[in-house]
């Protein structure tokens, strides 16, 4: 290959690295919260909920419902007692003649019916707020797992940028093996070391590439898991290193929002008031219902009215016996009270404040939790910026040291396993440093989960 052809090849390479997309920390969170399966159900829930208030407040309107019906019969009539058990039945009408014939005719009933529960001391009032109850309850599940995958999906990428740093110290702890075997073995050749130590310096490079592909591994795996929480197809992320080169500044200052509450604890607190309302609603079925109703119907028939003295008069005809000829009305206010249900809905009512009280129990755990979560969050973060400020003593020292160890070896003043040693310490060091970087912002991600406060994370890339 030419040496235009080289730097071609070069400038191609550099020009498709340089466009590859970083995927920045808020477009890994709004692309989470756009596509995540779980986050997209709880807000139709919620949505489904408002529906279910607006459908709750029309249960209050009057029922208007209009029938016809138009029939084909004989009129047979009988004295006697009937009850229609279970809705079965004919409501045939007719004299009751001393035998039986199969006189038939058409006949027909149109009728409208309006009913209207319009007063049932506050029970309908009570189930649109128990629909409202519900509605709030799935609003606050909806937005406590909006939070709660907000987090996820944060702690996602900061898990992968850790990793990922954590390969370039260990490509540069596997550089340094491979040089040092080279200098250990051209010691060898020359009769200057024994020959295990360069059997002992493979054995370093192979535990370094080993070690590479172990966190090759991980990087692989935490790579997956974000795309998993974002709901992409998987692909490799390249991730803005940047906010690992800089201090958050909430980190500092943790402001939180003075009327912050966490949505977790919201959603729990959202449970407790639902079941609160159900024990209203069940209260009121202590009480009566007073309705308002009216029929309007008319009849028609092909039976004659002299039917009765002479069972000729019918008519076969189907226009003659759907055509109405009789109307009647009917209004009445109507109260109706099972008294039986004041002793089962006692039970109901009890039952559901024992279920109060332990939604209660719940909330106080969560309440305490979340305290508990924030104190050591806290702690966390000084503790990492404790770690942070120590950290580069940590790195200086630890290439100072192999510095020393492999010009010393170089020269035949120490041995094989001094510079194992520090090459070892380096390389530790050098890992604690990249983690300690990503373990601040992870401290800070924390305190941000614990206190419902998400802003305190996110408005530091803005």
């Amino acid at each position: 290959m030419s040496k235009l052809q080289n730097l071609m090849f070069l400038l191609l390479l550099t020009a498709v690295s340089g466009s590859a997309q970083i995927l920045t920390m808020p477009e890994a969170i709004q692309t989470g919260v756009a596509n995540y399966g779980t986050v997209k159900a709880k807000e139709n829930y919620a949505k489904a909920s408002g529906e279910t208030v607006k459908q709750t407040r029309r249960d209050y309107l009057p029922n208007l419902v209009l029938s016809g019906q138009q029939d084909y019969g004989t009129v047979n009539g009988q004295n006697g007692p009937l009850y229609g058990y279970g809705g079965y039945g004919v409501a045939s009408s007719g004299i009751p003649l001393d035998h039986q014939n199969w006189n038939a005719a058409f006949g027909a009933l149109y009728l409208a019916n309006v009913n209207w529960e319009f007063f049932t001391f506050g029970r309908y009032r009570e189930r649109i707020n128990l629909a409202k109850a519900d509605l709030a309850r799935n609003q606050a599940d909806y937005q406590q797992e909006l939070f709660q995958h907000q987090i996820r999906v944060a702690a996602a990428y900061l898990n992968l940028l850790a990793s990922q740093r954590l390969v370039r110290s260990q490509q540069k702890n596997l550089d340094r093996a491979k040089v040092f075997l080279n200098t250990s073995g051209a010691r060898v050749k020359n009769g200057l070391n024994p020959g295990v130590d360069s059997t002992l310096a493979s054995a370093e490079v192979s535990r370094a590439k080993i070690e590479l592909n172990r966190v090759l591994d991980l990087v692989k795996e935490q790579n997956n898991r974000l795309a998993f929480l974002m709901g992409t197809d998987v692909r490799d992320f390249q991730l803005d290193t940047s906010l690992v080169t800089k201090i958050p500044n909430n980190v500092l200052a943790l402001q939180t929002s003075a009327d912050s509450v966490n949505p977790i604890l919201k959603y729990y607190k959202s449970r407790l008031d639902f079941s609160d309302q159900q024990v209203k609603l069940y209260r009121k079925n202590y009480y009566p219902s007073f309705s308002l109703f009216g029929v309007f119907q008319t009849r028609a028939s092909g039976f004659e009215p002299e039917y009765t003295q002479d069972q000729t008069q019918f008519s076969r005809n189907y226009f003659d016996g759907i055509s109405p000829d009789r109307q009647n009305y009917l209004v009445g206010v109507g109260v109706t009270w099972n008294l039986t249900n004041i002793l089962r809905t006692s039970k109901q009512v009890s039952a559901q404040k024992f279920v109060s009280e332990g939604l209660k129990n719940e909330y106080d755990v969560i309440d305490k939790q979340l305290k508990t979560q924030s104190d050591a969050a806290d702690a966390k973060i000084r503790y990492a910026m404790d770690n942070y400020n120590e950290s580069p003593r940590q790195v200086a020292a630890a290439k100072q040291a192999y510095l020393q160890r492999t010009t010393l070896y170089k020269n035949g003043l120490t041995t094989l396993t001094d510079v194992t040693q520090a090459l070892y310490i380096l390389n530790r060091a050098e890992t604690d440093n990249d983690v300690i970087f990503t373990n601040v912002w992870q401290s800070l991600l924390l305190k941000s989960a614990a206190t419902g406060d998400f802003n305190l994370f996110l408005t530091e890339f803005q």
